[in-house]
């Protein structure tokens, strides 16, 4: 009786859903098409023939076929997912470049007296300067940003000022806090579909301009039909407040995650780590004698070296109206600053000869009660892996945005996430949150991680008002 052979394929590339070609190499003893058995065969084989690379033989195969397990053992199963999940393929979505600005003090930091479309300029000019490729190709733009309702005005006048031609499209998106991710998942999504080739999304925002606070209380039309509608007026700091009564957080625990996050800023920050994420960005500050003067902006302002759980317990509550727990020292800073990724298809990258940062894998959003929203990771996290068959242990950095310790410490503790791979180089209570920006910085901050420890695979997520989570899902190529 023939038995099916026991061997490991050297590479694997998706050429269609549930569907993958296995590359193996002429030493696994694959001889001929007689050596796998024959009942098998129909359900998980298209062809197999020497693919002219080192003497080597090409498979298709069904991840879901009977034979699957005999090929790869069923102990190498999940093994074999993991390597498809990270192999190349021309048609990968890839990031060639991600760069943010350095993030400032909201109303009393480097950017206070800068206008949002400079901003937007500095990220773009700064973006241009380092494609490695003429900006004529760059076929559309996308910039998170949630509190300037002309931002698709500025995000145009500040892409062609940076230098991009009028050739090159330029919108906004807001889906609040995920805006960043946003935008580099409708970039990514636009090139896989073919509609773009090459695309920029980035994240800008002026919380010393701007903020996400309603200007006036929705229609009562609206409003008596759901009381979760009505709960989407909560204010941010009310949601973090429900998360910590209902789930029963702590004020000690709470200021001992947020003087982590500090810590961990701190350390990174002395050791240079942020330095290959930070281009320098010249702008104008207004003194206390009211004259403007120029400065260059290099570092992020609202690391507090020093700070200890013990220092933030002394720290008064925020939003005493709605709870003890919030303070100005455990929930994330009012921030200024920019962020942007460069994408296209791996194949154009080949062309162009660009090195490859990163794959694009995917992301998704998920929903939850307005009224928790902060919570929202724990219901985008588990939708995303599940989708691509990964599992928390798979994932290497883990860039979970701290709108508010409480959402951070329950998504942690929820999910079981390893602190020591969830936001390693601290968070938004030590780095800051400019509302459009965070989903693309994570991924600047996370890539640039990646890359330091040589690891693979990168998991980012935030919470959004009104009740949503988004995540997304890469894999670093920088090792």
């Amino acid at each position: 009786m023939r038995t099916t052979p026991h061997f490991l394929f050297s590479w694997a590339t998706p050429v269609a859903p549930n569907l993958f070609i296995l590359h193996f190499e002429k030493s696994s003893g694959v001889s001929d098409i007689a050596s796998f058995d024959s009942d098998l065969l129909p359900y998980s084989f298209a062809s197999l023939y020497g693919d002219g690379r080192n003497g080597g033989r090409t498979c298709y195969f069904s991840p879901e076929a009977p034979v699957a397990k005999q090929l790869v053992g069923g102990d190498h199963l999940a093994d074999l997912l993991r390597d498809v999940r990270t192999s190349k393929s021309p048609d990968d979505v890839v990031i060639t470049l991600a760069i943010r600005t350095p993030l400032c003090k909201g109303r009393k930091g480097g950017f206070k007296d800068t206008s949002l479309e400079y901003i937007m300029y500095a990220i773009l000019l700064a973006t241009r300067e380092r494609l490695g490729f003429s900006p004529e190709l760059v076929e559309d733009i996308c910039m998170g940003n949630v509190s300037d309702g002309k931002a698709a005005y500025k995000a145009r006048a500040a892409a062609l000022a940076a230098g991009f031609p009028n050739t090159t499209g330029a919108s906004s998106v807001n889906r609040f806090c995920s805006s960043g991710l946003k935008a580099t998942a409708d970039i990514a999504h636009a090139i896989a579909a073919g509609s773009i080739e090459i695309g920029i999304a980035a994240g800008a925002e002026s919380m010393s301009i701007g903020g996400d606070a309603l200007d006036a209380p929705f229609d009562e039309e609206v409003l008596k039909y759901s009381q979760e509608a009505r709960d989407c007026m909560e204010a941010m700091g009310w949601t973090s407040e429900n998360v910590a009564r209902d789930f029963g957080l702590t004020r000690e625990v709470i200021d001992e995650y947020a003087a982590e996050s500090f810590r961990r800023a701190e350390a990174a920050q002395k050791a240079g780590w942020f330095d290959d994420e930070i281009v320098p960005v010249t702008t104008k500050v207004k003194g206390p004698d009211g004259e403007l003067k120029t400065v260059t902006l290099t570092k992020d302002e609202g690391i507090r070296p020093g700070t200890t759980a013990a220092g933030l317990g002394k720290i008064r509550a925020a939003f005493p109206q709605w709870g003890p727990i919030t303070t100005g020292g455990n929930a994330s800073q009012v921030t200024d600053g920019a962020s942007a990724v460069v994408l296209m298809k791996r194949s154009k990258a080949i062309q162009l000869g660009l090195p490859v940062m990163a794959k694009y894998v995917g992301s998704t959003v998920a929903g939850l009660p307005p009224r928790i929203m902060g919570i929202g990771p724990t219901v985008a996290i588990p939708k995303l892996l599940k989708k691509h068959n990964l599992s928390l242990d798979d994932c290497d950095v883990i860039e979970v945005n701290e709108a508010f310790a409480t959402m951070a410490v329950y998504t942690k503790d929820f999910l079981k996430l390893d602190w020591n791979k969830m936001n390693p180089r601290g968070g938004a209570i030590a780095l800051g949150h400019p509302l459009g920006t965070t989903g693309a910085r994570q991924i600047v901050t996370g890539l640039s991680e990646c890359r330091r420890t040589k690891k693979k695979i990168l998991l980012t997520s935030m919470c959004i008002g009104t009740g949503m989570g988004m995540a997304g899902l890469f894999v670093n190529e920088q090792v």
